[in-house]
């Protein structure tokens, strides 16, 4: 297909496609697994739809920093440290993904996400307000910046829920408070991998600016909702995404098995 002259209703649909993807990954994450989908539902290679899909992400993580950053919520300056951390992860992360394969890793991320989605769930108090600080900056910079930077620029899905996580546990941040933050730092890892695609030549900047402007909106609604609904909205949200994003990785992984399982048993 030439992306160049493609199909208005085309750009219609994954505009929409984006802007919805941008409001549930600016409150609980996973937001990817609605635009890469459609991405490689219209046609898109794979590793080009990847590479344009973090140029749409960037749309949605700098929407929801930006609002946060001006309501006050987030303090640019005393996040330095975290953000030069992250980027630097999701650097390392992207360059070793172009080496190394991801085999392993896409196994184990169903369970880490199951157990994020249960440890919502079993823990209804969690992130209800702001608590003791187990992290100080740069043990918390090295391990909630550039560990979870480093695995968005190596593989990406959950990132918003790691980050959100990782704030509330270390940080003792309420989960609003933990939820805007983690923006910053998703964006953050999001343009540290987008450089290497553009780099690579696969990003499709048609399709990729059209669906960043779909989650420029959709993040910035759902940004006001994080901060005017909170944890009520929040707790539930991260633990359906978390059960959504599980199911389907797990399907990427084993559908031909799961297809061969259903067609023996049914």
């Amino acid at each position: 297909m030439d992306w160049l002259i493609v199909a208005p209703w085309v750009l219609v649909v994954l505009f929409f496609v984006a802007l919805f993807a941008g409001f549930i990954d600016s409150i609980a994450g996973g937001g990817g697994l609605i635009s890469l989908p459609a991405l490689l539902a219209a046609g898109v290679p794979p590793a080009q739809a990847i590479a344009t899909n973090k140029l749409s992400s960037i749309g949605g993580s700098f929407s929801a920093s930006l609002y946060f950053v001006r309501r006050g919520v987030v303090d640019l300056n005393d996040q330095k440290l975290n953000i030069a951390c992250t980027f630097v992860g999701s650097v390392i992360g992207a360059i070793l993904i172009q080496h190394l394969r991801a085999d392993m890793l896409r196994q184990i991320l169903p369970l880490l996400i199951i157990c994020i989605g249960l440890y919502f769930l079993l823990t209804p108090r969690l992130g209800e307000s702001d608590r003791a600080r187990r992290f100080n900056a740069l043990p918390y910079a090295l391990v909630g910046g550039g560990c979870v930077g480093f695995y968005d620029g190596f593989f990406g899905p959950g990132a918003g829920s790691f980050y959100a996580l990782a704030f509330v546990t270390l940080c003792g941040f309420n989960l609003a408070k933990a939820t805007a933050h983690a923006k910053v730092l998703n964006f953050t890892s999001n343009l540290g991998g987008l450089i290497f695609f553009i780099l690579g030549g696969k990003v499709i900047w048609v399709l990729g600016f059209v669906m960043a402007a779909g989650q420029f909106i959709g993040a910035r609604l759902g940004a006001r909702m994080v901060l005017t609904k909170g944890q009520k909205m929040i707790r539930p949200m991260v633990v359906v995404v978390s059960v959504v994003m599980s199911c389907k990785l797990i399907y990427d992984n084993h559908g031909a098995e799961i297809h061969q399982w259903l067609s023996l048993h049914l």
